[in-house]
């Protein structure tokens, strides 16, 4: 693999480059360059370097389409949120309102918060901007599961209280039964026991 300068005086800019660099895979992508416009081959390139020889072709051929600012170290991205200030302000009293009748849910959503910020506030951003932002104006994402507005309180109790003890006495007296009458109690299935029999 052998690459010519883009520039004169590239070779020994990378050098320098890879010499000052304090991350490893900054630097194993200089010098990757570096060693193919000595003229290295590519595999003797990964070697030398402990890299795959993707990597040489990848950041090699990024030099030579588009020269050292392609290499360069890009500053690393972080949570620039689209949702920041007045409108975090108010996509937080809109959140602390709850749900309304036009939301159609009873408790709002990662994806329907996402459509509160396109619709209510402007703002297209991603599900994963929706929960760092979330996250960011203090609200969790575990909680109880909500009770539903049609729910019947009382019929619950009438049925925790009065109906589901008789079925489980029910339930526990077959199974009894049913234990008692066979030499073992575990669960198997017809004919896949020993065949020697």
């Amino acid at each position: 693999m052998h690459v010519m300068e883009r520039r004169s005086g590239d070779l020994a800019k990378l050098r320098a480059l890879a010499r000052r660099e304090p991350h490893a895979e900054q630097r194993d992508r200089l010098l990757a360059v570096v060693k193919a416009i000595e003229g290295r081959e590519t595999l003797a390139i990964a070697e030398a370097i402990s890299r795959s020889r993707a990597f040489v072709q990848r950041w090699v051929y990024a030099y030579r389409d588009r020269g050292i600012e392609a290499i360069a170290a890009r500053k690393p991205g972080g949570d620039r949120s689209k949702i920041k200030g007045v409108m975090a302000a108010r996509l937080k009293a809109r959140l602390d309102a709850g749900p309304t009748p036009a939301d159609k849910v009873c408790v709002l959503r990662g994806r329907d918060v996402q459509r509160i910020a396109k619709q209510e506030l402007g703002a297209d951003v991603s599900l994963t901007t929706v929960y760092r932002t979330l996250q960011r104006l203090g609200y969790a994402c575990l909680v109880p599961r909500p009770r539903h507005e049609k729910q019947d309180l009382e019929a619950q109790r009438q049925f925790r209280e009065e109906i589901a003890p008789l079925l489980s006495t029910a339930s526990r007296s077959r199974s009894r039964r049913r234990v008692a009458g066979r030499a073992s109690s575990s669960w198997t299935k017809r004919g896949s026991g020993s065949k020697a029999r």
